[in-house]
């Protein structure tokens, strides 16, 4: 087997040829200069950390059955193309992820909210291609990290964007970097309202902001989120007004 030193050191990181290496590992059968061979096929430009989260299940499958028309006779096990995905974006090699804790109930006055991310408990996704969902419960006063949620298996889907949708049915407000238009008319009629922060920034401060507008006069469909009555959200907007 070639080691993760062998695989073009000059172009390549570290990281992203151990990534490679363990994701072969993954793979029955399947050497690191194999799959090399077969990401090089499916990956435009160099391969790097970020090129490696474009990756998916059906990039690998194509790839090993050699053509689009031979997958059906691949027999290589679909939790195995999953596991070695989950490597290639780094799912397994990082250790900076949040760790979910369980609500016994759910607090008054608080909403669920879904954040894109790629690394750690950070803002910093696009909604159709991030690497997963943070899902936060969130009130004026706290904000609980309640989910992770892996869209490693959207390639899958029909509809991918559907699909996410479907990942975050439960929430009320999802915070992205970016969201296509046909994407984000699925979001809302999902009844989850989307906010674009193109500049990302770490999820407890962007919910900070939020907890802020909650605490304070919410605009009316945030409002109307917490459960305020017409007649409350009327006297916020004149109070603001007044003030």
């Amino acid at each position: 087997m070639n080691s993760p030193a062998s695989m073009n050191p000059v172009s390549m990181s570290r990281e992203t040829a151990l990534r490679i290496a363990l994701a072969a590992r993954a793979l029955p059968g399947t050497s690191v200069g194999q799959l090399l061979e077969i990401l090089n096929q499916q990956v435009n430009g160099p391969l790097t950390e970020q090129s490696l989260q474009g990756v998916t299940v059906t990039d690998l499958k194509i790839g090993l059955a050699g053509s689009e028309e031979d997958v059906d006779l691949l027999d290589t096990p679909m939790a195995a193309l999953k596991e070695a995905v989950r490597i290639l974006w780094g799912e397994t090699v990082a250790d900076d992820l949040p760790q979910p804790a369980a609500l016994s109930e759910v607090p008054a006055g608080s909403i669920r909210v879904a954040i894109a991310s790629n690394n750690g408990a950070q803002l910093d996704g696009h909604f159709g291609t991030c690497l997963r969902f943070l899902i936060y419960q969130v009130g004026a006063g706290e904000q609980t990290l309640i989910d992770i949620r892996s869209t490693l298996e959207a390639d899958l889907a029909e509809d991918k964007n559907a699909w996410r949708v479907e990942q975050i049915a439960d929430c009320q407000v999802l915070y992205v970097v970016s969201i296509g238009g046909p994407a984000a008319a699925k979001v809302v009629k999902a009844g989850i309202h989307p906010l674009k922060k193109p500049q990302g920034d770490q999820a407890e401060v962007v919910l900070a902001e939020l907890q802020r507008v909650m605490a304070g006069s919410p605009p009316p469909w945030l409002a109307k989120l917490l459960g305020q009555s017409a007649e409350q959200r009327v006297r916020f907007a004149l109070s603001d007004e007044v003030a």
